[in-house]
């Protein structure tokens, strides 16, 4: 559908800026509910999510950025305002004496249990209950399929 390399279609760029525009609008208007309701920046909530669904509610620094598409040093600094917030703490790695774990505390863990009704609420109001479960399926298959793409990219 590439009609001129280089360039998107009509069509294809108007998939992509409505795809970019929901994206930001959502992320803008969710961030900004979960703050006014539970405290939580979409950035401490995200990262909350990552260490309480990791074995043990502890993963690596360099782990943890990878897996939110952050740069290390953005990850060092939310990460030390977590800490000093008490969400949670930074563990030296017995196998590698360069790299630390960060753990989520019990405050951690009480925030995001308090934050996540209502984050879920919202998501639901602004986007799932707006779309029919043939819908989300095909919306799950094609995040799916482009999750799978970025994933062979190397960076």
């Amino acid at each position: 559908m590439n009609e001129t390399p280089g360039r998107l279609s009509p069509a294809e760029g108007d998939a992509w800026r409505c795809l970019v525009r929901m994206q930001e609008r959502l992320h803008g208007r969710v961030a900004r509910r979960l703050q006014a309701d539970s405290g939580l920046s979409a950035a401490d909530y995200i990262v909350l999510v990552h260490l309480t669904e990791a074995p043990g509610a502890r993963m690596r620094s360099a782990d943890l950025a990878k897996a939110v598409e952050w740069e290390k040093s953005r990850m060092s600094h939310q990460i030390s305002r977590m800490v000093k917030r008490g969400l949670a703490v930074r563990s030296e790695c017995p196998e590698d004496g360069r790299g630390a774990f960060v753990v989520v505390t019990p405050l951690g863990r009480e925030a995001i249990a308090s934050a996540a009704p209502g984050h879920v609420a919202t998501v639901r109001g602004l986007f799932v209950d707006l779309l029919t479960a043939e819908e989300l399926g095909t919306l799950a298959r094609v995040a799916g399929r482009v999750v799978e793409q970025l994933d062979k990219w190397s960076e």
